[in-house]
């Protein structure tokens, strides 16, 4: 499975959002810092869920990196969109 699907289905499980993009971004990186060559280091991902709703922007972000865990080390960017 790809990063990219890896980070899809950890999104949709976590969150049941209404609207989800992931966009592997990497081929957009190349030459810069954090880009063996492999693909698969950026992401923009835009997500819209209700358990977004009551949450700070620091705190929607927490949450979206928890439950992506250990993709998070294993990319070198990733850029967020998120909203209810």
């Amino acid at each position: 499975m790809s990063i990219r699907d890896e980070i899809e289905a950890r999104l949709r499980a976590e969150f049941a959002p209404d609207a989800l993009r992931v966009e592997d971004e990497s081929d957009q990186h190349i030459g810069h810092a954090g880009h063996d060559g492999r693909g698969e280091s950026h992401f923009n991902v835009r997500i819209r869920a209700a358990a977004f709703a009551d949450m700070t922007r620091v705190a929607q972000h927490r949450a979206v990196h928890k439950a992506l865990g250990d993709i998070v080390p294993r990319i070198h960017a990733l850029a967020l969109d998120i909203g209810a």
